[in-house]
C-alpha cells in the first residue's frame, strides 16, 4: 500500500471531504479522489460508498483508517531511528488546561532550556475538547487534558495517554452555608433550587453536575458558563449560583468549598498523544519530564 494514499484516506477519515483533505494537503481534489481510488484497488475492496452528493468511508474503509494511524506512525519512529542526525532537538506543541500547564509544564521550562537548549515548548492554553480537536489534526504534538471519575472520557485508539495527577473536588458555595452534609447527593439536593455554574467550552464537569443531580432527583439548572475558576469563584460570591471547584486551591473571601462524598468527585489529568509518536526524541524528553516530575511529588507526599 502507498503510504501517500493511506494518509489521504486517514485525512479524509477525519476531515469528512476530499475537498477540505486536498487543501489540506495542497493537492486537488480530483487528485484525492483518484489516489483513494487507487488505494481500494490495491487493498481489494471498496473503502467509499456515496452519501448524496458527498462520499464517506465505508466499513472497510474506517478499519484500515484506523491502522492507517499505527502504519504512519511506525514510518515517523522508522525513519527518525535511521537518521544519523536525529537528536533531542525540535519544537514540541503542547495543548492543555491552564492548571495543568501551571503545574506541570512550566516548572520544566527553566530545566528544558538548560540541558536541552534545542528542545523548544509552544504552549496553548485550550480546554480537553479544543486540544484533542488540535492533536487528531495533527496541529499540536502533545496534549494535558482532564476528565473525571463521574465523567470518564471515552477510550480513542488513536491516542496514546499516560496519568499525570488527580485532585478531589467539592461544591462552591457562598461561605455562609456552613452546613454539614453527610453525602454529596444529600448536599446536592440541597440546592435543587438553586442556579448552577459550569464551564463554557468542555461539558465533564456538567455532567458530573448532571449526574449527582440525577441520584438526587432533581435537574440543575444552567444559569452561567465559565471557564476561570476564578471567575467562577466570582459569580459564586455574588450570590448567582454554585458550581464545583478543586480542593486544592485557595478560594476568595465569602467562598467556601464543601468536600463531595459518597460519591466523591476526583479531576484526573492525563497526558494524550496521537500513537506511535512518543518515541520522537523532543516529545520524549518532555513525556519522560513529566512523568519524573509526577515521581517526584509523589515520593515528596510520602
Amino acid at each position: 500500500m502507498d503510504l501517500r494514499r493511506l494518509e489521504m484516506l486517514l485525512h479524509l477519515s477525519r476531515f469528512g471531504s476530499m475537498r477540505e483533505v486536498a487543501d489540506n494537503l495542497g493537492v486537488t481534489t480530483s487528485t484525492v479522489s483518484q489516489q483513494i481510488a487507487a488505494l481500494a484497488r490495491e487493498v481489494g475492496t471498496p473503502l467509499l460508498e456515496p452519501i448524496g452528493r458527498r462520499v464517506r468511508l465505508t466499513p472497510a474503509g474506517q478499519r484500515l483508517a484506523e491502522h492507517a494511524v499505527t502504519i504512519l506512525a511506525a514510518v515517523d519512529v522508522a525513519r527518525a531511528d535511521l537518521d544519523p542526525e536525529a537528536e533531542r532537538a525540535g519544537t514540541v506543541r503542547t495543548a492543555g488546561f491552564a492548571t495543568a500547564i501551571r503545574r506541570s509544564l512550566l516548572p520544566l521550562v527553566s530545566g528544558l532550556s538548560t540541558s536541552h537548549p534545542k528542545v523548544q515548548l509552544q504552549i496553548y492554553e485550550h480546554e480537553p475538547l479544543e486540544a484533542l480537536r488540535l492533536l487528531a489534526r495533527d496541529d499540536v504534538d502533545l496534549v494535558l487534558t482532564y476528565d473525571y471519575n463521574l465523567a470518564p472520557a471515552p477510550p480513542d485508539s488513536t491516542l496514546e495517554a499516560a496519568p499525570l495527577w488527580s485532585v478531589g473536588w467539592g461544591l462552591g458555595v457562598p461561605r455562609t452555608d456552613t452546613a454539614d452534609h453527610e453525602d454529596a447527593v444529600t448536599l446536592f439536593h440541597s440546592y435543587r433550587d438553586t442556579g448552577w455554574i459550569v464551564n463554557s467550552r468542555n461539558t465533564a464537569d456538567e455532567e458530573v453536575v448532571r449526574t449527582l443531580a440525577s441520584m438526587a432527583g432533581f435537574a440543575p439548572v444552567i444559569t452561567h458558563r465559565a471557564d476561570s475558576l476564578e471567575l467562577v469563584q466570582d459569580l459564586i460570591r455574588a450570590g448567582l449560583g454554585v458550581g464545583l471547584l478543586p480542593l486544592d486551591q485557595p478560594t476568595h473571601p465569602g467562598v467556601t468549598v464543601i468536600p463531595l462524598q459518597d460519591p466523591p468527585v476526583t479531576l484526573r489529568a492525563y497526558t494524550a498523544i496521537r500513537r506511535g509518536r512518543g518515541q520522537w526524541a523532543p516529545l520524549a524528553l518532555v513525556l519522560e519530564s513529566l512523568q519524573c516530575r509526577v515521581s517526584n511529588f509523589l515520593a515528596d507526599r510520602l
